[in-house]
């Protein structure tokens, strides 16, 4: 193995195991203790891009058996191929300027040379390395996956810090592919940063953080954060009552060269605006074409959380749309995408259990239900809703309670008790939800 770099090595140990490259991130997870690693940087290190920090080579030598210094000297090999490294990076004595001025042509010569030599120290003084930027992608995937099941409060702090220290990294000097790193992790977290915004319903604000995470998608050439972005503006443009251009961003979205579960976001997106729009036929069309990209995505890797678009999400879009549509097939069909939704959202890890998509879904059924004129059922639907604590809830949560609220007013309801009881407990769970004492000051204005 000793003339073998470090991607290689870990390639061919990954390969006679017969692992795939999410098995070894698992492996590596369950030696730390958390979700730190995922396949797609397991394949980076297999390709180089990145060459593993010395505590990430401890857990891959348990992981395949081998002496940790194997791995090292793979790593050692792999950074002499690359030669990019400074003086005092390869054991050298640092070179210093000459005191006396050169008589020959070969001392010229020289005192060219330590110039060069002092533009290569240059280059390397970098405010950041392999380790940091790996313990930052770690660090974004965890609160990416905690975002969707924890209170906003827990993860806002630090999206807020996270995203200001990279900001402080890149105004600093790195390596090139450090560089890039560092662009798609800023985008991401101000992709967080405006999701925030969005649950709080200062949709300004969450256009401000999307414009600046496009900045960063594009200094990088991230065509799945490009996308991602496109899809977050779709949202906004959604919630701000905008339907058409919502669907126009979420088919701009999908011009992007990206894969993973990123089409059967943007088209269940695209199929929500265009059933509230009025234009069923188009509803109906988006919806196939997300059920097409489920089909198409199998095996893909992706961050997981608030930047994957899992099953669950993706029937709860659907129930939504069906509704919009309108009609008893479509009311029904809504109803059904609604209860698998909360199915697969149940079954998955607590983690994974999307509190707003939860609620969400839990209104669509009942307003299935109330469409087929189910009192009994409307209410049972709205349990799980009206028994949580209301600062759990976000403003298209608080909207959607009240647009419900108007519903049970309805004249087709005759002034039931059952429906005006109903309906002063949405009123009331809305008003809490949306007091300010439900989203402290701290969080973003």
């Amino acid at each position: 193995m000793g003339d073998t770099g470090i991607g290689a090595l870990l390639l061919r140990l990954r390969t006679e195991r017969g692992w795939s490259q999410q098995r070894v991130a698992d492996e590596c997870n369950t030696l730390e203790g958390r979700a730190a690693k995922t396949g797609k940087e397991i394949g980076r290190y297999e390709r180089e891009v990145r060459i593993p920090a010395p505590y990430t080579r401890k857990y891959l030598a348990q992981v395949f058996g081998v002496d940790a210094a194997v791995l090292d000297q793979a790593v050692a090999v792999s950074k002499s191929r690359r030669g990019g490294e400074s003086a005092d990076e390869v054991g050298q004595a640092p070179l210093a300027w000459p005191t006396a001025r050169p008589r020959t042509v070969a001392g010229a010569v020289s005192v060219d040379a330590v110039a060069s030599a002092e533009f290569a120290r240059f280059i390397a003084q970098r405010n950041t390395d392999e380790f940091v930027v790996e313990q930052l992608e770690a660090d974004v995937a965890r609160l990416a996956r905690t975002y969707v099941s924890h209170p906003l409060l827990e993860v806002y702090v630090e999206i807020k810090r996270l995203r200001n220290g990279v900001f402080e990294l890149l105004r600093g000097r790195q390596h090139p592919r450090q560089t890039t790193d560092l662009y798609v992790a800023a985008s991401r977290l101000c992709g967080l940063s405006a999701h925030v915004c969005l649950d709080l319903g200062d949709y300004d604000s969450a256009a401000t953080h999307s414009r600046t995470a496009r900045a960063c998608a594009e200094a990088a050439g991230h065509e799945g954060m490009l996308a991602w972005v496109r899809a977050m503006e779709s949202l906004i443009a959604y919630w701000t009552g905008h339907y058409e251009r919502a669907a126009r961003l979420a088919q701009a979205g999908r011009r992007h060269r990206a894969g993973g579960s990123i089409g059967a976001r943007l088209a269940s997106l695209e199929a929500r605006a265009l059933a509230i729009a009025g234009d069923r036929a188009g509803a109906v069309a988006a919806l196939a074409g997300a059920e097409r990209s489920r089909e198409a995505m199998r095996g893909h890797e992706e961050v997981p959380g608030i930047f994957a678009f899992p099953a669950a999400k993706q029937f709860a879009y659907a129930g939504t749309s069906h509704l919009a549509v309108g009609g008893r097939e479509h009311v029904q069909r809504a109803i059904a995408s609604a209860d698998t939704a909360i199915r697969l959202y149940r079954s998955a890890e607590t983690d994974d259990q999307s509190v707003g998509d939860l609620f969400a879904a839990h209104v669509d059924l009942a307003r299935g239900h109330l469409l087929l004129g189910d009192l009994d059922g409307t209410e049972t639907m709205l349990g799980f809703v009206l028994e949580s604590p209301p600062e759990r809830m976000s403003a298209s949560i608080v909207r959607r309670l009240t647009a419900l609220g108007r519903d049970l007013s309805g004249p087709q309801y005759g002034g039931a008790a059952q429906a005006a009881h109903l309906r002063e407990r949405l009123q009331h769970t809305a008003v809490l939800a949306a007091a300010p004492a439900a989203h402290p000051s701290e969080l973003p204005t």
